[in-house]
């Protein structure tokens, strides 16, 4: 019963990271841009959240959605002014500006908030009115709420990426320029909005992470997104970066052995399980899990 009690909590987080990986694997398939911002993006998001019930009086669900305006038109602004301007540039200079970027939105959140980490409430209480855990119970085992949240929003993020990317006029434009920016543009497509629309999409999937993030570590901070941004960015290497369903195994994946290593090997050990695996993995399958090797035209 505890392997299932631990495996169903590395599957909830799994879900959070998936979710972030999303926002990762679409930038990178589509701009070949590692955006390594993206998980401040998730600390915005969370701080947004939090404004809109502390200060606004809002419910946890009106304040997603005002994180997620925030986040989306966040997301548009980074491409417009940070990585617009680097598209033909080389990709260590689009790497400097996205580490800069990251520290940009850490110190402006620190100017703002402060450093004092803030008590966030979860989407979902984690008890009810008696005390009694807010959590579905099934004989001996039980799953939170809020875990069962993240574990559906999770597969319906991920579904519904792979129909828009596949069925929608804008999702195959984004595919063209995934394969040939310049030939996209030959056939009329706008090729700097559909990188804009792919930042706001993910980083509204930003938005949506760092509140289910934020439930379920109720303490928040301006490097609250650091830590699980690269721990995302391993799911989505781990899975085949540029690959929807890979990200999404590729979180759940890190997300189970991060919990079996704290569970049976050790809580310090944890990261150290983690990347290891992803060492071995990529030794093995260079591409990823799901991820397809691609050879360069010279």
């Amino acid at each position: 019963m505890e392997f299932l009690s631990y495996l169903i909590s590395g599957v909830s987080l799994g879900s959070v990271y998936a979710i972030i990986a999303l926002g990762y694997t679409m930038v990178y398939g589509i701009a070949k841009m590692l955006n390594f911002a993206h998980g401040d993006v998730i600390m915005v998001g969370g701080y947004i959240s939090f404004c809109g019930f502390a200060y606004l009086g809002l419910n946890g669900w009106l304040a997603l959605l005002l994180a997620m305006c925030v986040c989306t038109v966040l997301g548009i602004v980074i491409e417009g002014l940070a990585y617009r301007p680097l598209r033909q540039a080389t990709s260590l200079a689009v790497l400097i500006t996205a580490i800069g970027v990251s520290y940009l939105l850490q110190n402006t959140a620190l100017l703002t908030w402060g450093a004092t980490p803030k008590v966030y409430s979860p989407l979902i209480p984690l008890t009810n009115a008696a005390g009694e855990p807010n959590a579905l119970k099934l004989g001996e085992l039980s799953i939170s709420y809020i875990s069962l949240l993240t574990m559906a929003a999770c597969i319906v993020i991920m579904v519904g990426l792979t129909l828009f990317t596949s069925r929608s006029k804008m999702g195959k434009a984004m595919r063209a320029c995934s394969e040939d920016k310049d030939a996209a543009r030959l056939m009329g497509i706008n090729v700097n909005t559909t990188i804009s629309v792919t930042f706001a999409i993910g980083s509204a999937l930003a938005a949506v992470a760092g509140v289910l993030l934020c439930s379920f570590n109720p303490t928040l901070m301006p490097t609250t997104g650091s830590m699980p941004g690269i721990r995302a960015f391993t799911a989505a290497v781990f899975g085949g970066i540029g690959s929807i369903p890979g990200a999404f195994l590729g979180g759940l994946l890190i997300g189970v052995i991060e919990a079996m290593a704290k569970a049976y090997i050790s809580t310090q050990l944890a990261n150290s399980v983690v990347f290891a695996v992803l060492i071995v993995v990529l030794l093995v399958r260079p591409a990823g899990l799901l991820g397809k090797y691609v050879p360069e035209k010279v």
